[in-house]
């Protein structure tokens, strides 16, 4: 980021803008962000697995140099106090 601070913001948005077209057609809805990430949810877990793959294919036609990753959980989560917590999240984080 420090060598190219406006194009890697350029690229980010990019990225933003092909995964928030995917969850959308894939039936998702964006739940929370946070710099980079996204926590979205979907209707069934494949219809989460068919859009994590399709950004991901997506964006490595657009930049191959920059690695995505994706995570996966099918688990409750519930809301309080604005947050999301539960199974889920724990198990989507690093």
């Amino acid at each position: 980021m420090n060598l190219d601070e406006a194009g890697t913001l350029r690229l980010l948005g990019s990225h933003r803008e092909i995964a928030d077209r995917l969850i959308a057609q894939h039936g998702g809805r964006i739940a929370n962000t946070a710099g980079d990430s996204i926590l979205a949810e979907f209707p069934s877990a494949v219809d989460a697995l068919q859009c994590a793959l399709g950004i991901q294919e997506r964006i490595a036609a657009v930049n191959d140099e920059v690695p995505e990753r994706a995570a996966s959980a099918s688990a409750s989560a519930c809301m309080s106090a604005r947050r999301w917590s539960g199974a889920a999240i724990s198990s989507a984080m690093p």
